[in-house]
């Protein structure tokens, strides 16, 4: 099979840019085994090769990306024209005003409501639901949530899906699949970037995007533009103790360094009974004492894949971008999409790696513009880079490329700060849908 993120950005086999690709051989390897774990699995089990290929076509179309809609629509129209057709009219429903971009969303903490950006909601129409049926409808309703309102997500739309025909092993593969194409779609649209670069037929100037208009908080309190909250409320109490929602848990009100935990809303794999292929998955013995993870070896192939791929983009040093300047790409991703967890992790370790606290405490702090302003060309370089590539659609073109390479960042050590970048657009969404952060030691 061909390698699908090379495909998609139009790169052949041998090109310079699959051969410095090569130099991060697991990520490149895994994040193919991620695609046939997700898409072409050997037994697709609760969710069917039609829901998968019908949720990776209407999440490339939100993506803004006509060349992984049309590869997955063509998959899906193998499987059902119609309901090809149904997506197809779903996303004409789906499309945003023209000059806006998420990632939208309404933080639950009131210390950061200058930030929330309320944006478009999306409820299929009754026709459209009819032909998808209930479990696909809300599974593109879910997949419409984490493309443009990751921060968004709260425990009731895990019951809606639950109420809808999904279990929990579907769940964790919606989930993972879905992000994984936030993942596999930004970067092929970096490395196409690169391409055109090379070539100098591109326009050199950035896409600017509009993030203005409906900042403020006074324009909507909570996510109630959302499913009815009557409609939540119903499949919470419906579906019982399979979702957990924490009433008193000790949520983060800012953005921090380090200092934060995670709980899961649905419930992972009991550590005494995770399979042998379970605990393959999970790479480090030492992760079976972690809810996220354990949640995520539901799906065991996808999450073995992602993890390998983890591993070689940010900890693979034999040549490329330093350490910090990964952990900052992920730092810079997480923050704009609003994901307190990760941006604590990895913020905590770039102050690790450069010894740079305050101004790694100041991209928290101030949070992300679509010019960065650190006081080093290489970090606001790579902080506008990863900006560009996290919104939605994605802004990333040859005008960042140039300011990389003023930088003096080479190919390898771009295609490592899009990696890191594009992989947190996964990570994020995971972390962001399938649970929430808590203050540890609150208190204390």
């Amino acid at each position: 099979m061909a390698d699908i993120i090379n495909l998609l950005a139009g790169i052949a086999a041998n090109d310079p840019l699959d051969e410095l690709r090569g130099h991060r051989a697991q990520a490149k390897e895994n994040a193919q085994l991620s695609f046939e774990a997700l898409l072409e699995p050997a037994d697709p089990k609760s969710v069917s090769f039609r829901d998968r290929y019908a949720v990776a076509a209407f999440t490339a179309g939100l993506l803004g990306s006509t060349r992984a809609e049309e590869f997955y629509r063509d998959l899906l129209r193998d499987e059902d024209e119609s309901v090809s057709w149904a997506v197809a009219e779903l996303l004409d429903e789906a499309t945003s005003p023209a000059g806006t971009a998420g990632p939208y969303g309404i933080f639950e903490s009131a210390a950061l409501a200058e930030e929330n950006v309320p944006g478009p909601w999306l409820t299929a129409a009754e026709a459209t639901a009819e032909r998808l049926g209930e479990k696909l409808t809300a599974g593109l309703e879910f997949a419409h949530l984490l493309v443009l309102h990751p921060r968004d997500s709260r425990p009731g739309h895990l019951a809606l899906l639950l109420e809808a025909g999904w279990d929990e092993d579907g769940i964790v593969t919606l989930a993972q699949l879905v992000s994984f194409l936030n993942f596999q779609i930004r970067i092929s649209t970096g490395l196409a970037a690169l391409t055109d670069a090379a070539s100098a037929t591109a326009d050199p100037q950035p896409h600017q995007v509009d993030r203005s208009e409906g900042e403020s908080a006074n324009e909507t309190d909570d996510a109630d533009d959302g499913p009815a909250s009557a409609r939540v409320d119903e499949a919470l109490q419906a579906v019982g103790d399979r979702v957990k929602t924490y009433p008193n848990l000790h949520r983060p009100k800012l953005f921090q360094q380090g200092g934060l935990g995670w709980v899961p809303w649905i419930a992972p794999v009991a550590e005494a009974d995770l399979s042998d292929d379970q605990r393959d998955a999970l790479i480090e013995a030492g992760r079976a004492k972690n809810p996220y993870f354990r949640l995520l070896a539901r799906d065991p192939a996808a999450l073995k894949a992602r993890t390998l791929t983890d591993f070689d983009i940010f900890f693979n040093t034999t040549d490329g971008l330093g350490r910090a300047e990964r952990e900052l790409a992920a730092t810079a991703a997480s923050r704009l999409n609003g994901c307190l967890f990760c941006a604590s992790v990895h913020a905590d370790r770039a102050t690790e790696e450069s010894g740079r606290r305050d101004v790694v405490q100041r991209l928290l702090d101030e949070g992300i513009g679509l010019k960065s302003h650190l006081g080093d060309r290489v970090w606001d370089a790579v902080v506008d880079a990863s900006v560009a590539l996290t919104l939605t659609p994605q802004s990333f073109g040859v005008a960042h490329v140039e300011q990389l390479r003023a930088a003096g960042l080479d190919n390898g050590d771009i295609i490592d700060a899009l990696s890191c970048a594009a992989f947190f657009n996964w990570a994020n969404r995971l972390m962001l849908s399938l649970g929430e952060p808590e203050v540890l030691n609150a208190g204390k």
